[in-house]
């Protein structure tokens, strides 16, 4: 190597140095388009109300709302935070859902506007959405029992992948290898699809049903809630087993949702029906746990950049608790609609 080289080489390694010195854990969440953050502002799933809502993210107001259809569901963020996505469910529930809808709201983030829809008939009841780096988006449509792959771009449906199960909620890997598709009490697994050759590979054992399901930054586990139980379970993704059981402290329901903080430092674990959230060490799951009691019926989460706030979105009474990540205490609450869903920061 002549001298040029070496100092160029010298240089870049400090810049990477200094850059995950610097950048630290937010680096790291970087890396999965699924666990977004931001400074800009703050979206919230209004289902009940059938709006996309706006708020300032640091005084809580509401800024602007736009209508999106009948019970809009999870959303996902484009990874330039220029575009959410988010399913129109119908207006039913899982199980009841006399006239499924089948399309996903496109939304401009800088105009807060609707700029389009993306219809996926013949494919009913789209739920639970994900995105990937490239911003292929998958959404679960239970009654068709299947993972649909969808170009946002061309606003088609690239492939639609069957479950088995009804598949409800889904977790994309990091680096879109796999998807892991939970079927709540319908089926008693949780699905596994290679989204590379775009079909089912694994069954993981979910006797007791599963909901919430999320992938850790890495990509090396992804966490499930227990649908009968106060149960976490664990899943190892290479070999796609289910390695340990995480019992949670105070609760004597089964869990709805479970998710990591963005720096990948903590798990929150939500009940929905007795309206506790649990926080605990992701490097040490069998840690302590801190339980809180937010508002009635909580149904999303969602992060603040500097990983200092946890925002829990309660879909039973309209608000949002806010939760201090520092102390593990809840330190407010305001009103972010008539049922909210799900909620992120961008």
């Amino acid at each position: 190597m002549n001298d040029t080289a070496r100092r160029r080489a010298m240089r870049t390694g400090i810049v990477v140095f200094l850059f995950s010195t610097l950048a630290g854990p937010m680096a790291a969440a970087s890396l999965d388009p699924n666990n977004p953050t931001g400074t800009a502002g703050l979206v919230l799933i209004d289902k009940l109300g059938h709006y996309v809502r706006f708020f300032n993210p640091a005084t809580y107001k509401e800024i602007s709302s736009v209508e999106v259809g009948v019970t809009p569901h999870d959303l996902a963020i484009s990874p330039d935070h220029k575009t959410v996505y988010t399913p129109v469910y119908g207006d039913g529930i899982y199980g009841r859902n006399p006239h499924p809808a089948h399309t996903i709201a496109i939304i401009d983030l800088p105009s807060r506007t609707v700029s389009g829809m993306i219809d996926v008939s013949p494919y009913q009841a789209p739920h639970g959405i994900q995105i990937d780096e490239a911003g292929t988006l998958y959404v679960t449509c239970d009654l068709s029992r299947r993972l649909l792959v969808i170009d946002p771009k061309k606003r088609t449906v690239e492939a639609a992948i069957a479950t088995e199960g009804t598949g409800h909620w889904v977790a994309v890997l990091p680096d879109a290898s796999k998807a892991y598709v939970t079927n709540k009490d319908d089926k008693p697994f949780v699905s596994v699809i290679d989204l590379k050759a775009r079909k089912l590979v694994g069954r993981v054992p979910a006797p007791n049903g599963s909901e919430g399901i999320v992938a850790s930054p890495d990509g090396k586990r992804v966490l499930v809630a227990d649908h009968a139980q106060p149960v976490i379970l664990v899943i190892d993704t290479a070999t796609d087993t289910v390695i340990d059981r995480i019992r949670m402290k105070g609760n004597t329901k089964g869990m709805y949702k479970v998710h990591y903080t963005p720096d990948g430092s903590k798990v929150l674990a939500m009940n929905s029906t007795e309206s506790l959230i649990n926080i605990f060490s992701a490097t040490n799951l069998h840690s302590d746990q801190h339980v809180l009691t937010v508002g009635k019926a909580p149904m999303g989460f969602a992060f603040s950049r500097d990983g200092r706030t946890a925002l829990i979105a309660n879909h039973g009474d309209g608000t949002v608790s806010v939760i201090d990540l520092e102390k593990s205490q809840v330190v407010s609450r305001f009103v972010g609609g008539t049922g909210i869903e799900t909620l992120a920061y961008y």
